[in-house]
């Protein structure tokens, strides 16, 4: 369902399903009911801009009946948000594809208290293009390749290689080095993960995440700053992943008794604190390769990102 309304500063406008009946005469009065104790004024004045529209494009007022529209598009108001100090770098970019470089902390997409401070709207607003859409997603605190389609109509090519699982991911972490553990590994196992629940977790039952583990190198300890770790030897980790469940590189290596450096959610969670831009999590997305559906030849990107 496309938005009648288009992008603004690199932000979608957002969809609200009108109720099909209630209390409301107006689509204004359900607005005011539901969202009105934020910014009742806010969300007049939109109305009278002209700034709420229908899925055919029409403009509504605030006499327009609950019952004349289903779903609505609106612009809202953007967060104060602060921002986040590193750039997402551009590595490739053509006719239908567009590949970044993530920093740590700033999202693939907005959410929560990040709209602006995203990857997709720095780089809808760098390139002008409003219908950059991301191909898949990396957390906020990874780092490394994303991938973002250009063009609507061959988006769903490059989306079908990640349900197909037809590209070839391959991860850099630091860890502590564990001297009765043999390496390389294949780490299998059911992970879930709820709305209500914040971390993934390791449940019984047929696994649906796997990963392979390999330790790279063991570095010298005294090149690593600001980790946690003040005498233990600590790994760079290569990691390739067959599946691409939430947070599952972070769980697998926990589970292994690798907690990734930086982690706050893996192996224990953390007290809510403020982004040490100085101590990220040290996992990054080194590099993505597959054949590109629309040129036939294969290809492979790669962080210029380091973890030290």
């Amino acid at each position: 369902m496309s938005s009648p309304l288009p992008v603004r500063n690199g932000v979608n406008a957002t969809r609200v399903r009108l109720p099909d009946d209630g209390p409301w005469a107006t689509a204004l009065d359900y607005l005011l009911d539901r969202w009105g104790h934020v910014d009742p004024d806010g969300i007049r004045a939109r109305f009278d801009a002209g700034e709420v529209a229908a899925l055919d494009g029409t403009r509504l007022t605030a006499a327009t009946p609950l019952s004349e529209h289903t779903f609505i598009w609106y612009y809202r108001d953007l967060p104060t948000e602060t921002p986040i100090p590193f750039d997402v770098d551009i590595l490739h970019e053509d006719d239908h594809l567009l590949v970044a470089d993530k920093p740590h902390f700033l999202p693939t997409t907005p959410g929560g208290g990040y709209v602006s401070e995203s990857a997709l709207v720095r780089l809808r607003v760098r390139t002008g293009i409003d219908d950059l859409t991301p191909v898949h997603r990396l957390d906020r605190m990874t780092a490394g390749v994303v991938l973002f389609a250009k063009d609507p109509a061959t988006r769903g090519r490059y989306q079908v290689l990640f349900e197909r699982r037809q590209v070839r991911k391959e991860y850099e972490a630091l860890a502590r080095v564990r001297d009765d553990l043999e390496l390389p590994v294949t780490v299998r196992s059911r992970l879930e993960k709820s709305r209500s629940y914040l971390l993934a977790r390791e449940v019984p039952g047929e696994p649906n995440a796997e990963t392979v583990v390999e330790l790279a190198e063991v570095l010298d300890r005294n090149t690593l700053a600001g980790s946690a770790l003040e005498s233990e030897a600590v790994g760079r980790y290569r990691l390739l992943p067959h599946t691409g469940k939430t947070h599952q590189l972070r769980v697998h290596m926990a589970s292994l008794g690798l907690g990734i450096l930086g982690d706050r959610y893996y192996p224990v969670l953390q007290d809510e604190a403020p982004d040490d831009h100085e101590r990220p999590l040290r996992l990054l997305a080194r590099s993505i390769a597959f054949t590109d559906p629309i040129t036939g030849r294969d290809v492979t990107w790669t962080s210029r990102r380091t973890l030290i």
